[in-house]
């Protein structure tokens, strides 16, 4: 059922904000190396707009954070980057940073020729930044960054980036800086995975494109992963659009088992060995009815169209935190936008009752017994959960920060 899928796991970067007023934490912290304080070294928040630089004290502080989880990267100019994660509940933390000298640099990171770099660029483009029209208007400034390598026996290209990618995304206004610590994709299952940190800041226009890409960023926001999790915690799926069903996998009650369907081809085809592929059916013969049958799918999906109630979906695991927890796959539709024209040609469309509009359709499988979520629409661990359909085809080129603040509508 997972056979044209592309994985598209998310950075586990999460913080909830449920309200302004409960975002009053901090992280802070001292930045030295062996030497003392480093002043000038920076602070980034994977997802977020948000940085902070070291004072000529070293010290740093990151202000008016809501509870949640939040991965930091520190840089500095001759010393290796330094990674840390940081959950924080009900109290502000304060930490201390040890950055080492960089053993490496990257006049000692030998890149060799490879003539079929351009088409391994060409794909991982597809594949991290998207196709959509958002995607279209982006523009990678430095792909040199990126290293390759191809592994012919597994049929896996995996690599990573030297330093962070620079995307501008001319459609939303955003500069994303992303630092891939590794990906790979494998052309056996077509299945992509990646990690890494992003960090977002926004570009300078005029007022008219400043209007424009809010507006841009309002779609992308609408229908995403993280609108459809802000949703859910705060039990709004239905006012915010959202439709959820159940795609239950059933045995194909239409084809034979496979011992009898491998006994009737062996005994249709004895005495051919090797001359098998040279036979010619007439469609309706008993070896057409036999090779038909291997061909047909061991398990069909099923739609239950009956919603899927919040109150049994969600449990509550601690006041910042909740959960899901659920069988089969949760078939998700966004009513208030459709799908874009040509979005049938991208092998992420996913089938629908004959009476149901273009909507955009996801899929959510869950690989863990449970997956957690954050008010903001952060998930705790992304690998808990792979996204089909819609989702799918939604990547780095419509990704809004995790501190984007959604359009507030009046009421009439």
């Amino acid at each position: 059922m997972l056979k044209q899928l592309f994985l598209l796991l998310f950075i586990s970067v999460s913080a909830s904000s449920a309200a302004f007023a409960q975002n009053t934490l901090t992280i802070s912290g001292t930045i030295k190396d062996k030497d003392g304080a480093l002043p000038g070294a920076v602070v980034y928040v994977s997802g977020y707009k948000m940085t902070a630089v070291a004072n000529n004290d070293g010290k740093f502080v990151l202000l008016n954070l809501a509870p949640g989880n939040y991965d930091l990267l520190i840089q500095m100019v001759g010393f290796a980057p330094y990674k840390k994660n940081i959950v924080i509940s009900d109290k502000s933390i304060d930490i201390d940073v040890l950055l080492k000298e960089s053993t490496t640099t990257l006049n000692e990171i030998v890149v060799k020729p490879d003539p079929k770099r351009a088409g391994y660029l060409l794909l991982f483009k597809e594949l991290f930044i998207g196709l959509s029209p958002n995607a279209k208007t982006c523009e990678l400034l430095n792909p040199e960054e990126l290293i390759f390598n191809f592994d012919k026996e597994s049929n896996v290209l995996s690599g990573k980036s030297l330093e962070f990618l620079v995307i501008e995304n001319k459609a939303l206004g955003y500069r994303v800086k992303y630092l891939v610590d590794y990906f790979e994709y494998a052309f056996k299952t077509r299945t992509f995975y990646y990690e890494g940190q992003p960090f977002f800041e926004e570009m300078k226009g005029s007022n008219s494109k400043q209007r424009k890409w809010a507006k841009a960023r309002e779609i992308a926001y609408n229908g995403s992963t993280q609108h459809f999790f802000k949703a859910l915690y705060e039990n709004r799926v239905k006012e915010e659009g959202f439709v959820i069903n159940k795609l239950i996998e059933m045995p194909n009650m239409m084809r034979k088992p496979d011992s009898l369907i491998n006994a009737n081809i062996k005994r249709l085809t004895a005495g051919n060995k090797g001359l098998v592929r040279t036979l010619t059916f007439n469609g309706s013969d008993s070896l057409s009815y036999w090779i038909r049958q291997r061909g047909e799918p061991k398990v069909v999906n099923t739609i239950n169209r009956a919603d899927v109630l919040v109150d049994t979906l969600v449990k509550t695991f601690n006041k910042d935190i909740k959960m899901i927890n659920y069988q089969d796959a949760l078939y998700v539709i966004y009513k208030n936008e459709y799908e874009p024209n040509g979005f049938s040609f991208t092998g992420h469309r996913q089938s629908r009752p004959m009476d149901m509009p273009e909507y955009q359709i996801s899929l959510i499988h869950k690989l863990e017994q449970k997956a957690y979520f954050y008010a903001n629409g952060g998930i705790f661990d992304p690998r808990s959960l792979l996204f089909q359909g819609y989702w799918a085809y939604e990547k780095v080129g419509d990704m809004v920060p995790m501190d984007y603040v959604p359009i507030v509508k009046a009421k009439k």
